[in-house]
């Protein structure tokens, strides 16, 4: 049998960081700690990392829905949790917090995932995340991330005036070719189905690589027609939360057919539900790649772990954990636009309150 918790946790922003929803200076998050009742020193720690107003089980009693999981969790084995995860379909940030601490635990309570270059000191290309806000403010961001050495970049776009987005793209355009810097930019939906094609058109000037979620999730036909007009590649993001049946998911790739999908585990249901996705989309030749979801290091190291085993060589979007004062201390660095992990810098797992016990 299991003996399992869950903890909730406040992460604090360096800075108020921006989104199309709203302005965060803290996010809640959610540890699970699994261990086996014979051997209870050894713990698996999952993250469930919860959005709010933007994950498909952000909704009234997710609480009490985590505390009867782990009451659940604690009348099986560890060798059934995997088939009680399909039980939370419709949790998925629950069932990826489940299934990352199933497979800590079943692996010794290390935090090493999967065993791959990355945990052997080879590092991740990620995109470096330019958050919304004033054009001074964007572009001072956009000089940071220069500075520090990314040849990929992210924009969030569509909360100010469009054309001092436009102005900011011409900038570092006039500085640097597609060749020197790959531009990724996220609308998460800002544009109206009437105006996207017009304003991806402007857009198209600036050597793009692609552009997330340019119209609002559900509208399936019109997104369509937009993948099949426009003249900057789009990439799926908020279109798949929420989009849980295997028969569901094929459908959106077989009548949207975007050019990319994003694809974040925590708000997909982890590690499996993503697999389903990579799977759907190379039977049909779509690329990706894979994002965290502002999750703390210990979310993050997962899924850099998994991005890693895909063998995806693409830049990933794994640049979040820089941006809390409080974050789970881990052996992760981003240095010159790529993630680290050292394997001699130490955890620092206090803030879960397992100082007392052995933890890998």
């Amino acid at each position: 049998m299991l003996q399992v918790r869950y903890q909730p946790y406040t992460l604090r922003f360096k800075r108020p960081s921006q989104t199309s929803r709203e302005v965060l200076t803290t996010k809640d998050t959610y540890f699970i700690v699994m261990r086996n009742a014979q051997d209870s020193g050894v713990a698996g720690i999952g993250e469930c990392g919860l959005l709010k107003g933007l994950s498909y089980d952000d909704r009234v009693g997710y609480e009490e829905k985590l505390q009867q999981v782990c009451h659940q969790l604690s009348q099986i084995s560890l060798q059934n949790v995997e088939a009680f995860c399909l039980s939370l379909v419709d949790w998925p940030s629950i069932r990826f917090g489940v299934e990352m601490a199933a497979l800590d635990l079943k692996l010794g309570g290390s935090r090493h995932f999967y065993q791959t270059d990355f945990i052997e000191g080879h590092p991740i290309a990620i995109n470096g995340l330019v958050w919304m806000g004033t054009a001074d403010f964007m572009r001072e961001q956009i000089m940071a991330k220069l500075a520090a050495g990314f040849s990929c970049i992210k924009l969030k776009i569509g909360t100010i005036d469009f054309a001092a987005e436009l102005e900011l793209l011409a900038n570092i355009r006039q500085a640097f070719d597609a060749n020197q810097i790959e531009i990724r930019v996220d609308a998460n939906g800002a544009f109206t189905a009437a105006e996207a094609l017009a304003k991806l058109n402007c857009l198209s000037a600036y050597d793009l690589h692609s552009i997330e979620q340019p119209i609002a999730a559900g509208e399936w036909a019109a997104m369509a027609d937009l993948c099949k007009k426009t003249p900057i590649p789009i990439a799926l993001d908020e279109e798949l939360i929420g989009v849980n049946n295997p028969t569901q998911k094929q459908a959106l790739l077989d009548v949207i057919k975007p050019q990319y999908i994003i694809l974040k585990p925590s708000l997909i249901g982890g590690f499996t539900a993503t697999q389903d996705w990579i799977n759907y989309a190379g039977q049909r030749r779509i690329p990706w790649w894979i994002t965290s979801a502002l999750e703390s290091n210990i979310g993050l190291n997962a899924i850099a772990q998994f991005a890693s085993a895909t063998g995806n060589t693409m830049p990933q979007g794994l640049g979040t954990g820089q941006l809390y004062t409080n974050n789970i201390t881990a052996p992760l660095a981003v240095k010159s636009g790529q993630l680290y992990y050292y394997k001699d810098r130490a955890w620092d797992l206090s803030p879960l309150h397992l100082k007392d016990e052995r933890v890998g």
